[in-house]
């Protein structure tokens, strides 16, 4: 007997979700009449740029990949007065926003981020890793001389930016084995002149500790705050430092999240107002972003108009002339766009990510659910239910339970194409933010210390069952996916227990964690300290909670992706687990994607994925 959730029509194919760019950043230049945008496509990081009411134009061509490289990359741009610095192919370049070739003015050496220019132009200040050494570098903006160091001795830098009057530069730093969202600190660089370029005289630090997180350092453009988000409250909240009373005054109250885990360089969820009398920032309650505007003089917020139809909001940059604010908008209906809106709430769209070609009412949209774990905590996520449909068939529909890579991390209301590409084939799709996620307050995140590969596999299951009762799903044909840390999930789920899922989709997915302690890049690599505990004392624990050491307890049929390339999760990482599964004669498979990393860009790696996946899942799910 046929099943009809197998015969629907969905207008969402692999190759239409390979087709579209990615956009990363957006940013204003200095006079507020140029927006400068950074975006993806395939595998080359692009600068684009729109004046006034012109049409946009690329600022960089395919010979140079716009990228920073330290990390998880971000940090890729900013923006001088009629400049653009960039990092690409392994140098810093500067750029006339007029247009022309771009000036190397670094030397090709170790990976750059997060360049900010000074407030005289003179200058660049940027984040600098080579060898495992990260700091803070300065090259002057001609680049006439060789870099000098500036700030060294941490393991971690981040978000350098410059006082307006040019004499300080604030940044985050940090070491191991905290991550820069479990304690990292906010520290001030005053500098002096000393020869062809300016040298650090001094170094404090402001706020902060191993056990409180601090984001997002900003000067206010009159020179009179350092404004910053720290979550000493247990939720991320505004925090401003007068520079001149040298106190600190909390600024927002609500429990919500005003800032993010800082996985990339560069990352923004504030801006000032150009006359430094406001500050605009974004809200996370729940996964659903607002935009808010608070006014120094009293404190008071109150929503901004014109972009209540999006619900996931990120890198808001403000115009400090005309005020207009700019950032990468989107929502469960809405693919990511480049967006302006102003004051009176008039909002302008300058670019958008996908073509946008589906109506509304042919897509599902994701609303926040919670539901109790099987300890009785609470636990949250997003459920979408089908796409409507002409005929809907009767029953539950079969779900795909989504587990978000990190694991520090969490789905918010944003356009997930993986989400409407099953909801429009009559799948129902659970987007788990399970107890140790971001974005509900600290202590919701600090559940994940010692517990990765608990509340993330019972909480997902007790999602299940939470679905089925409330007849939104049916529990027999669910199926857990993720990547990365949500790829782990997807293991430990299947070894834990065998047989209440119908299959699972595992890309890049953790199978050893004493492998991925020795074998993944620096950012991460005692990040497993914290997630499971300290070796040799917790080596027992590292080896319940690595699959490969259990995969003969998979019985569930699965399928997996792999990069060639990826250093994060590297391929040996999966290729055990497909080991036990191809000699135990588990119905499986397993793609490697040759030239891709930790997550697909290439476009046809993403229709491949797709169409695999969705095949995959018809023989042993729908028609199973």
């Amino acid at each position: 007997m046929s099943n009809p959730f197998g015969t629907w029509n969905s207008p969402i194919s692999g190759a239409s979700i390979a087709s579209g760019v990615s956009l990363r950043d957006v940013q204003w230049n200095h006079a507020g009449d140029t927006l400068v945008w950074w975006e993806n496509r395939a595998k080359t990081g692009v600068l684009q740029a729109q004046t006034g009411a012109q049409a946009p134009r690329d600022l960089t061509d395919a010979t140079l990949n716009v990228a920073g490289r330290v990390g998880y990359g971000g940090g890729a741009f900013t923006l001088g007065d009629g400049k653009a610095f960039f990092v690409a192919n392994g140098r810093l370049y500067s750029q006339a926003l007029a247009g022309g070739a771009p000036r190397a003015i670094t030397p090709e050496f170790g990976s750059y981020a997060a360049p900010a220019v000074s407030p005289d132009g003179e200058w660049v200040v940027f984040v600098h890793s080579y060898e495992h050494v990260d700091g803070l570098a300065i090259v002057d903006a001609a680049g006439e001389f060789f870099p000098r160091k500036l700030a060294y001795g941490t393991d971690f830098v981040m978000q350098p930016t410059w006082h307006p009057g040019g004499n300080h530069i604030a940044f985050i730093a940090w070491n191991h084995p905290q991550m820069p969202w479990n304690g990292s600190e906010l520290r001030l660089l005053s500098l002096r002149a000393a020869g062809a370029m300016p040298d650090a005289q001094d170094i404090v630090t402001l706020a902060g500790d191993i056990d409180t997180a601090i984001f997002q350092p900003e000067f206010s453009p009159d020179g009179r705050y350092l404004s910053y988000v720290s979550d000493a409250s247990g939720w991320g909240q505004i925090v401003l430092y007068d520079l001149i009373e040298k106190t600190h005054q909390q600024l927002t109250f609500d429990e919500a999240e005003h800032g993010k885990p800082a996985w990339a360089q560069g990352m923004r969820t504030y801006a000032w107002s150009g006359d430094s009398r406001a500050i605009f920032y974004l809200q996370n309650r729940l996964g659903f972003f607002s935009l808010q505007r608070c006014e120094l003089d009293s404190s008071a917020s109150v929503t901004a108009p014109g972009v209540e139809a999006y619900t996931d909001m990120e890198q808001i940059s403000v115009a400090r002339a005309g005020g207009a604010v700019a950032m990468i908008a989107s929502s469960a209906l809405t693919p990511p766009r480049v967006i302006s809106v102003d004051s009176s709430g008039a909002v302008a769209i300058h670019r958008r990510q996908g073509t946008e070609n589906l109506r509304e009412d042919q897509l599902s949209a994701g609303r926040a659910i919670s539901w109790l774990g099987d300890d009785g905590g609470l636990a949250h996520g997003l459920y979408y239910p089908p796409a409507p449909q002409d005929e809907m068939p009767d029953g539950p529909p079969p779900l795909i339970v989504n587990v978000h890579g990190g694991p520090t991390s969490q789905r918010c209301a944003s356009y997930y194409s993986e989400a409407q590409f099953f909801t429009t084939r009559g799948y129902a799709v659970l987007l788990v933010n399970h107890r140790g996620s971001t974005g509900y307050g600290k202590a919701y995140m600090n559940m994940h210390r010692g517990n990765w590969g608990v509340y993330d596999v019972t909480d997902s299951i007790a999602g299940v069952k939470h679905l089925a009762k409330e007849g939104l799903a049916d529990e027999n044909k669910a199926v857990i996916m993720g990547g990365s840390a949500g790829g782990f999930t997807v293991l430990q789920s299947l070894v834990d227990f065998p047989g209440f899922y119908k299959a699972g989709v595992c890309s890049y997915g953790v199978s050893n964690q004493f492998g991925l302690l020795m074998d993944t890049h620096k950012f991460e690599e005692r990040y497993t300290f914290w997630l499971l505990g300290e070796l040799p004392e917790a080596a027992a624990l590292y080896r319940r909670r690595s699959p490969v050491f259990h995969a003969d307890k998979i019985v569930d049929p699965m399928i997996v992706f792999q990069g060639t390339d990826d250093v994060v999760v590297p391929q040996d990482q999966a290729e055990g687990i497909v080991a036990s599964l191809k000699r135990r004669g588990i119905p499986h498979e397993y793609h490697l994607f040759e030239g891709e990393g930790h997550g697909w860009r290439k476009p046809e790696t993403i229709e491949a994925y797709y169409n695999s996946m969705d095949r995959f899942l018809m023989q042993h799910v729908i028609y199973a």
